[in-house]
């Protein structure tokens, strides 16, 4: 049995020295036997795996200076017996670099259509991003008709602004917007116990409408509406209204008729600081044009002094006619 080991110690020795000669063929034959016991059973593939390694290295390094000199065909043999010999080259584990390449996860094919295939989807996404821009995009000739197709100043569409009512004049007869049909109408809505707002905007509503029959030889029905049914009477409206104008129809009517009315016309009104009967009331300082059908046509603020009202005025009634 140490005639054995001491014998397989030195195969072992020439195997991993690579200036020695490869071990005859009849030195594995001998140890063959090694394996009917435990130790050779497990040491004799390895025995073998060095035993060709180093076949394989003394082979490549006794080549004659001859034919390492001839060059040519003798340095392709030679550049050939060295690749094949890195390629033979084990890694840690006896697994070579051919099998470790061929167990990488991606290679470079996977990686380059990988690209390719991102790269075309960028280049589509473009091209689309492109063509529905350029679709979206009116040309200039588009522009121009569109201009065209609405004037200046004209109006497209009509506002929800108006609608049927029945309330009292300040002489206590019933109307209705048909007794304003034919004829073109400034409302506005207050109430008279307003201490500046009202008074100041139906100063400015008279002198207008004088302005207006004085410049273009037009009649217009000034009216004004009450938002405080409570205390605007049909005989507080008479006398608060001839202190402005002698053509200013007041209309007055119950708190339903005034809600109504100024929902229609999309009039706000609340009252604030209230003390017993003494109170003022918040609401919309706006005059509204209608057109002899009773349609709105345009809106005023508080901005409008009497020059630019009377100008509106006759401005909008002229591009109408």
């Amino acid at each position: 049995m140490r005639a054995r080991a001491s014998h397989l110690r030195a195969l072992l020795s020439r195997a991993l020295a690579p200036s020695l000669p490869p071990p005859p063929a009849r030195a594995l034959p001998q140890i063959t036997g090694l394996g009917a016991s435990p130790f050779g059973a497990a040491f004799l593939p390895r025995a073998r795996f060095f035993s060709a390694d180093a076949s394989a290295a003394a082979q490549g390094g006794s080549k004659s200076p001859a034919a390492a000199a001839t060059g040519g065909d003798g340095g392709a043999d030679g550049q050939s017996g060295k690749s094949e010999q890195d390629a033979g080259k084990s890694v840690r584990g006896g697994v070579s670099y051919t099998a470790c390449k061929s167990q990488l996860p991606v290679s470079w094919l996977s990686f380059l259509l990988l690209l390719l295939t991102g790269g075309g989807i960028i280049v589509y996404y473009d091209k689309e991003k492109k063509r529905h821009i350029e679709v979206s995009v009116p040309s200039p000739a588009e522009l121009k008709n569109r201009n065209s197709a609405v004037k200046p100043g004209q109006s497209v569409g009509t506002a929800a602004i108006g609608g049927p009512f029945k309330l009292l004049n300040h002489d206590g007869k019933p109307v209705t917007e048909k007794d304003f049909l034919g004829k073109w109408t400034l409302l506005y809505f207050g109430f008279t116990h307003c201490p500046d707002i009202c008074p100041d905007e139906l100063q400015k509503m008279a002198a207008a409408i004088d302005k207006i029959k004085e410049k273009a030889k037009l009649d217009i029905v000034p009216v004004f509406i009450t938002v405080d049914p409570e205390r605007d009477t049909v005989e507080q409206v008479r006398d608060y209204v001839k202190e402005f104008h002698p053509d200013l129809i007041g209309l007055t009517g119950t708190k339903d008729e005034i809600r109504q009315v100024a929902r229609a016309y999309r009039v706000y009104y609340m009252k604030t600081e209230e003390e017993g009967s003494d109170y003022l009331v918040d609401h919309s300082i706006v005059m509204y044009l209608m057109n002899p059908k009773m349609e709105f046509v345009k809106f005023y603020g508080k901005n409008y002094d009497t020059e630019s009202l009377a100008h509106g005025i006759i401005k909008e009634i002229k591009e109408r006619k």
